[in-house]
């Protein structure tokens, strides 16, 4: 046995002698990170996201796409969550406004948990987990959520406009934008599944039923029956503030599943970015094969998550460890913690719910 092995396992012996979690991630992340501190962290996020689940079923596509938006801007800082007194906040800016909800949800896992220990869970990882538990709720979808996540002190709404896909994007911005956050182009196919959940407002697809070209009225790859249905839901004139929702799934909107790749491929994706996933052969390739093997999808929908839940991580000593999720805690010298900002209209390429 060399020296390098001995080490290894001297540590090893040492850490389960300690009951330390040893499942460390590449982002510096762990998982069972609260078991000292916090034993009862992650089931109390589970029992709030289960109590919110049984009054309103979308709630869970809300969580799930928060952590999303929330990882794409400045990383999985929970920055989103942050109110701002003057509306510049990420939650303010069109991609969030007014379809992301769910807040009140990590409101409540935030403050059963502080009941309990003070100061010590993180909002960025309530949200981790709140997302987690929504995945396995409406998928029966489950893993590991590494954590250790420290809370970012800046939400701004330009950012958010400036980093989270439009549903308008096509397959090379989508490309881009998921590989700037180190995403390839099977996480892009495999997180846009999320889509099997929740709603979207018209204004994510009035682009495709309404003066889609100069020649074509209709966008020519969405179904014509479906495409009248959706003419007959959404008159040309709404707004972002219009109430208006359809379901992006069909088939089975309010279950995780491999759905949202079947009627892809029957010319139903409901956003240009969607059936964006069809236009390039390397994504499209995948879309068939999720389409015809829902356990493929499932596996790597679990991995895809943990890896987005790695972006641009605050740890350590970085950021801080927010007593409440809307506001920078006082005297640390940034209480605002929020920069103003505004941007061209642009609509998200995830799902409301």
């Amino acid at each position: 046995m060399d020296r390098i092995t001995k080490r290894f396992l001297c540590l090893l012996l040492i850490a389960l002698f300690l009951d330390f979690p040893v499942e460390i991630d590449a982002a510096g992340l762990k998982v069972g990170f609260y078991t000292k501190t916090c034993p009862s962290a992650e089931s109390l996020v589970q029992q709030a996201v289960a109590a919110a689940f049984a009054n309103n079923s979308g709630v869970a596509a809300g969580l799930i796409r928060m952590h999303f938006h929330d990882c794409f801007v400045r990383g999985c800082d929970g920055s989103v969550l942050l109110d701002s007194p003057n509306k510049t906040a990420e939650k303010d800016s069109i991609p969030n406004n007014p379809s992301l909800h769910g807040f009140e949800v990590i409101d409540a896992a935030k403050s059963a948990i502080e009941a309990k220990c003070p100061k010590t869970v993180s909002c960025a990882d309530i949200l981790a987990f709140a997302a987690r538990d929504s995945v396995a709720i409406t998928g029966n979808i489950t893993y590991a959520v590494p954590a250790g996540r420290r809370d970012g002190t800046v939400s701004n709404a330009t950012e958010a406009l400036l980093n989270l896909p439009a549903a308008t994007f096509d397959a090379a911005k989508l490309i881009s934008s998921f590989k700037g956050k180190n995403l390839t182009e099977e996480d892009l196919v495999t997180l846009s599944g999320a889509h099997t959940l929740g709603v979207s407002h018209c204004t994510g697809f009035l682009n495709r039923i309404y003066n889609f070209s100069k020649t074509v009225s209709v966008d020519p790859s969405i179904s014509k029956p479906y495409a009248s249905l959706l003419q007959n839901l959404c008159p040309p004139n709404v707004t972002q503030f219009t109430p208006t929702v359809t379901a992006l799934d069909l088939i089975s909107p309010t279950v995780l599943d491999n759905k949202y790749y079947v009627l892809l491929k029957q010319s139903l994706g409901l956003l240009t970015s969607d059936n964006a996933l069809l236009t390039d052969a390397n994504l499209s390739a995948i879309v068939t094969d999720y389409a015809n093997h829902q356990k493929t999808w499932e596996g790597r929908f679990a991995k895809a998550m943990v890896k987005m839940g790695n972006i641009e991580v605050l740890t350590g000593n970085q950021g801080q460890i927010r007593v409440n999720c809307r506001v920078v805690n006082k005297g640390t010298g940034t209480e605002q913690g929020l920069e103003s900002g505004s941007g061209p209209d642009q609509l998200s390429g995830v799902a409301s719910s």
